[in-house]
């Protein structure tokens, strides 16, 4: 079994899959997101899986991705912003961490985290007054992120470089894992 280099949570618009990316080019890793294998498997994209199928069959998915890409991959693994949101997954995370795994909580504001998402389609749970919706997901959110992350590293504010830099330090070095 192949656990991740680095898990990635954080709320949408954290900067998930541009820190994600960029920690997995420096260290030469491959980066997997999964949200995007739950658009592979299905072949729909995550907002018309939330219009069609409703939230809670996407969820479902969501924890089967999350559980294989935990078990299967070995670099980078960034997560839906509301992954954890199911208790099956941060037992999963919680585990990984124990485990001695890196658990990154990616933290933002609510003005930044506006600014970043504009009036995206793509993220279906902020379809309808998006900083409302952003300020309520991360006063919800942030207790399950605190549970699940071993590192918290704030991104509002910073240049994606400065997040990456922070990201890589606290990251095991590759000789240790």
């Amino acid at each position: 079994m192949t656990a991740p280099a680095l898990v990635l949570v954080g709320p949408p618009a954290s900067g998930k899959t541009t820190v994600g990316t960029a920690v997995a080019a420096a260290r030469d890793l491959p980066f997997r997101d999964t949200d995007r294998d739950v658009e592979a498997e299905t072949g729909t994209s995550i907002a018309d899986l939330f219009v069609q199928q409703g939230e809670p069959h996407f969820r479902a998915l969501e924890e089967r991705a999350v559980a294989r890409a935990l078990a299967e991959h070995p670099g980078v693994l960034a997560l839906g912003g509301g992954a954890v949101t199911s208790s099956a997954v941060r037992e999963l995370l919680v585990a990984h961490g124990r485990a001695g795994g890196t658990v990154v909580w990616l933290d933002v504001d609510v003005a930044s985290a506006a600014r970043r998402v504009g009036l995206s389609r793509d993220r279906p749970l902020l379809a309808v007054n998006p900083r409302a919706m952003l300020r309520s997901m991360l006063e919800q959110r942030a207790p399950l992120y605190t549970e699940v992350a071993t590192h918290r590293v704030t991104t509002a504010g910073r240049s994606p470089e400065e997040v990456v830099a922070e990201v890589l330090g606290v990251l095991v070095p590759e000789e240790a894992r």
